[in-house]
């Protein structure tokens, strides 16, 4: 129905009711009634009549309106214009590929070769603690790439043996230093908690990977492994390591430079100068 407006703030609008509700009850009350019991359907009919007639009592003859004040009207609000702050280096007119700051492959390495250590003392650590000899670890290790250590037994595995120490040290260097280099690459990608990262994402990840996969992989170190002193050298890699490369200082990329710089080709007047 249209609404009227007045002059005086007031508009006329159709006055509340409950006789529609009424006969929506008594509509539902009557096909109730169809599967419970016949008074049901009796009481809503009833309803239904009584909510009909009083309903178009409503609008006939006269519609029954009521008078509604029009409250005051609220201040329109003004958003403010708010500033956005560019990065320098977008300045320069060219794109900028995130991080602007890496640490050196320096750094990786520092990292790999301190964490490495950590893990090597703990793993001995468990060679004592459960097998009483800081050689089987070493050895089992070792077993990984010499097939007369695959099937040897728990007091030959105990014992020193030159070539298998010679043979887990290249394994568990090399290992050590790819990582460590990873995780110079990786941690500048993670600008928040980047402890967090190293020392538990990290390990847990690669501990995952291995678990799932190891059993194809090397079936001799799926056998002997102890995964719980596995997590915990892995986890104190990653915090060792991580922590040695958070220590050393970023240097900017020269992402942002041209060819010829980055080359480093000498070209005066390549470059304009800025403040």
């Amino acid at each position: 129905m249209a609404i009227q407006e007045s002059t005086d703030r007031v508009i006329q609008a159709p006055a509340p009711t409950a006789w529609p509700m009424m006969f929506a009850l008594g509509l539902t009350l009557a096909f109730a009634g169809l599967v419970t019991s016949i008074a049901v359907s009796t009481v809503g009919f009833v309803l239904i009549i009584a909510g009909a007639v009083g309903w178009f009592r409503e609008v006939l003859p006269v519609e029954h309106r009521e008078a509604i004040r029009i409250e005051p009207s609220v201040v329109a609000i003004v958003p403010a214009k708010i500033g956005v702050d560019y990065l320098q280096v977008g300045e320069l007119g060219n794109r900028a590929v995130l991080p602007l700051e890496i640490y050196p492959y320096s750094a990786g390495i520092k990292g790999g070769i301190a964490g490495g250590v950590a893990m090597g003392v703990l793993a001995v650590l468990q060679g004592i603690a459960l097998h009483g000899s800081p050689w089987y670890t070493v050895n089992i290790l070792a077993a990984t790439a010499m097939a007369n250590l695959a099937n040897a037994d728990t007091a030959t595995l105990s014992s020193f043996i030159p070539q298998a120490f010679v043979v887990a040290l290249i394994i568990h260097a090399s290992a050590s230093i790819l990582v460590g280099l990873l995780y110079g690459v990786m941690l500048p990608m993670f600008p928040r908690y980047p402890a967090l990262w190293a020392a538990i994402v990290a390990p847990l990840l690669w501990t995952g990977l291995l678990w799932s996969s190891l059993s194809v992989i090397n079936p001799v170190l799926d056998a002997r492994i102890e995964w719980r002193w596995f997590i915990v050298c892995q986890i104190a890699f990653g915090a060792v390591a991580g922590f040695v490369v958070n220590l050393t200082e970023r240097v900017h990329t020269m992402q942002h430079l041209p060819f010829a710089v980055r080359t480093g080709i000498e070209a005066p007047g390549i470059i304009e100068k800025r403040d």
